[in-house]
């Protein structure tokens, strides 16, 4: 299985070498592919050394498969002429997400939604990833109405520049922002630009993303999201509204059944999700799970995953399993 990574020296390119390693996909050959200065350079997998070549050659060299990272406009440009050569591109930037000819995949919420003719897969963004994992089972049950969520998100989430910023910061050193302010001992209430409608492009892209993952434009999302002075995990403060009525403790036992997530609320023993104890894991975990007073049918939770891993490149392997399951790589 030769095995494209495009991005492969950045936050999540890197990420990926080690999710490739950590799930035993079965890499026979790694094309290691980044940006016009990076060529020739060297990354290391498995124990062996892989020079990063441009996407040219990659393409030349005939992988089944193409994971990229690198960022929007590189995808606009490239995952055709790769999915033209007849690669299958699993694209993690937005590119491709509200394309509606292109599929918009979590493997345990709609893997099913993939064919073989599909030659350019889109992943989610990393805030909606972990939050749909988690309303799939809840809308099966009860159907969701509407969802209100606000997001804690971590410097991982902006890359390399915005980790520096914050340590820097922490260490009283000057230096490259990520941020039009200092992040540390802050939150930031602006995650990409703004958009007309007050909103940024990070909170609509929770709102229509989820209708498209959920296969269901009748659930209502609106979304605040806000970035912390936090090295890895993204965390969740979730307001769910089912159309009928719920038992906390079924709606506990049921997230527990889930795969790919794991419960954690036990608030005498004060334990509940944290994003340190998600970090470097692929699961997400829920807690402070507990009912909305104020009006019927509605619970509140809590849901915090590391934004990196199913956030991003977990999510992206998990859909390259699927695929190599059905033997469509």
């Amino acid at each position: 299985m030769k095995v494209a990574v495009v991005g492969a020296t950045g936050l999540v390119g890197s990420k990926m070498l080690q999710v490739l390693t950590e799930r035993n996909f079965p890499v026979t050959e790694l094309i290691p592919v980044a940006s016009e200065k990076s060529v020739g350079k060297e990354v290391t997998f498995k124990g062996k050394t892989w020079k990063v070549v441009s996407a040219d050659t990659a393409i030349s060299m005939k992988p089944n498969v193409a994971i990229f990272s690198a960022g929007g406009s590189t995808s606009l440009e490239w995952a055709p002429k790769f999915a033209a050569a007849g690669i299958t591109v699993i694209d993690n930037s937005s590119a491709w997400r509200m394309d509606p000819s292109k599929k918009l995949v979590v493997p345990e919420v709609n893997g099913d939604a993939i064919t073989r003719e599909d030659k350019i897969i889109a992943n989610p963004n990393c805030s909606t990833i972990q939050m749909v994992l988690v309303l799939k089972p809840l809308h099966e049950k009860y159907k969701i109405k509407r969802v209100v969520v606000s997001t804690y998100q971590s410097v991982t989430g902006t890359g390399v520049k915005a980790v520096t910023q914050l340590m820097n910061e922490r260490q009283g050193i000057s230096g490259e922002m990520a941020y039009a302010y200092p992040i540390d001992l802050n939150v930031i209430p602006q995650i990409d630009v703004f958009l007309d409608n007050g909103y940024t492009k990070e909170e609509m892209k929770m709102v229509n993303e989820t209708k498209k993952i959920m296969r269901d434009d009748n659930i209502k999302v609106t979304a605040t999201t806000v970035r912390i002075p936090v090295m890895g995990g993204h965390s969740e403060a979730v307001n769910i509204e089912f159309e009928n009525d719920y038992d906390v403790n079924e709606v506990r036992t049921l997230l527990s059944q889930t795969p790919g997530v794991v419960v954690v609320d036990d608030p005498a023993k004060a334990q509940y999700p944290m994003p340190k104890d998600a970090h470097d894991k692929d699961e997400v975990f829920v807690g402070r799970i507990r009912r909305d007073e104020t009006q019927p049918n509605t619970v509140n939770m809590w849901i915090v995953a590391d934004n990196l891993r199913k956030g991003a490149a977990t999510n992206a392997v998990q859909i390259a399993e699927y695929l190599q399951e059905k033997n469509w790589l």
